[in-house]
């Protein structure tokens, strides 16, 4: 009987990339656990899985100073000696990791307790808990393959990928959002926490875009407006169900993480990535986003040109190129490397 430990989280695209890995692990692994944060975004996903869940201390570094940085080591400490504990209770095989400061003390932990881990790294530019964790890690599979150039233990293998398949009938999804399914349907969404540069531009933007589409606007934890009450205009802070918005969108505008970007080309949905600048981050969505333009496959808005005019001009922009910009998906298909990754992870203990 073979047990796996999966790790990852701070936000969606740490977790998200289990599920497209879990039809196939549980069929290589007997015992499936998740190792988590206490209030982190990956419980509420992987409760939803029906996985056993266990949350430990997790320690997140703020890019700008603050004071609890200083309380980073002592968090990391206790959440290191809470996943050895969890370890030695839940006898793993492997652990393998998706990356976030949380799942930074389950990796120092495993490496500690002789487990084999093996990590991936979704964006171009490898992350700092992934890149602390390499040196931990047997391998660090990656999306993209200059990625894996630029680590020792690196590997390239691509994204792994959701199956987006919704039991709906695309006339039950429309009237589900309350939609006639006369006009295509924008969906907009900023990452798991929403994005307020790019909810603040379309709320402003909405008399210009819902007498041409529809739009489902998935905004962010704590981010719904009770008062944006227009025809035509769906909103939601979170989706479990994204295949759903996914199965009738016509075009997309989101940030550019990476799980989405492979999730949506991979849909043959047009996109509009508006990336997370440098500074809020690493830069890392800057970066995914240059990657996918220079192939012209993606439209790029910055934010620091985002405004409610320009986030209409784009999105019709984007619309009108819709059947060039999907013969170039035909031209160069995302490979979904969900498959592969759980050979590796049951290969690795064998």
């Amino acid at each position: 009987m073979a047990t796996i430990i999966l790790t990852g989280g701070g936000s969606a695209g740490h977790v998200t990339p289990h599920l497209a890995i879990l039809p196939y692990i549980k069929k290589d692994f007997d015992k499936i656990y998740y190792l988590g944060s206490n209030n982190g975004i990956e419980k509420n996903i992987i409760n939803n899985e029906n996985i056993p869940y266990y949350s430990l201390p997790c320690a997140k570094l703020n890019r700008s100073f603050s004071l609890k940085n200083f309380t980073i080591p002592f968090k990391l400490m206790s959440g290191i000696k809470k996943a050895e504990n969890l370890i030695d209770r839940l006898k793993p095989d492997i652990i393998f990791s998706k990356g976030g400061y949380v799942a930074l003390p389950v990796v120092i932990a495993g490496k500690r307790k002789n487990i084999p881990i093996i990590a991936h790294e979704s964006d171009y530019t490898i992350g700092l808990a992934n890149k602390i964790s390499s040196k931990y890690c047997k391998r660090v599979l990656t999306s993209f393959p200059e990625t894996a150039k630029h680590i020792k233990n690196g590997e390239y293998v691509g994204a792994p990928i959701r199956k987006n398949c919704s039991s709906l009938s695309k006339s039950e999804i429309y009237k589900s959002f309350g939609f006639s399914g006369q006009k295509p349907v924008i969906l907009v969404f900023g990452g798991s926490q929403g994005a307020f540069a790019i909810n603040q531009s379309l709320n402003t933007a909405l008399p210009d875009l819902l007498p041409k589409f529809d739009i489902i606007h998935i905004c962010g934890k704590n981010n719904y407006k009770n008062q944006l009450k227009f025809s035509g205009y769906y909103q939601v802070e979170y989706m479990n169900d994204i295949e759903k918005a996914f199965s009738i969108a016509s075009v997309c505008v989101s940030r550019a993480g990476s799980n989405s970007i492979f999730e949506l080309l991979s849909l043959k949905i047009p996109c509009l990535l508006i990336p997370l600048p440098k500074g809020n981050s690493r830069g890392d969505q800057v970066l995914n986003a240059e990657y996918f333009q220079r192939l012209g496959l993606v439209s790029v808005l910055p934010q620091n040109v985002l405004t409610p005019q320009s986030l209409v001009t784009y999105i019709n922009s984007v619309y009108a190129n819709r059947f060039n910009v999907i013969r170039n998906y035909q031209k160069m298909p995302v490979v979904d490397a969900s498959r592969q990754i759980s050979r590796i992870l049951i290969d690795s203990i064998r």
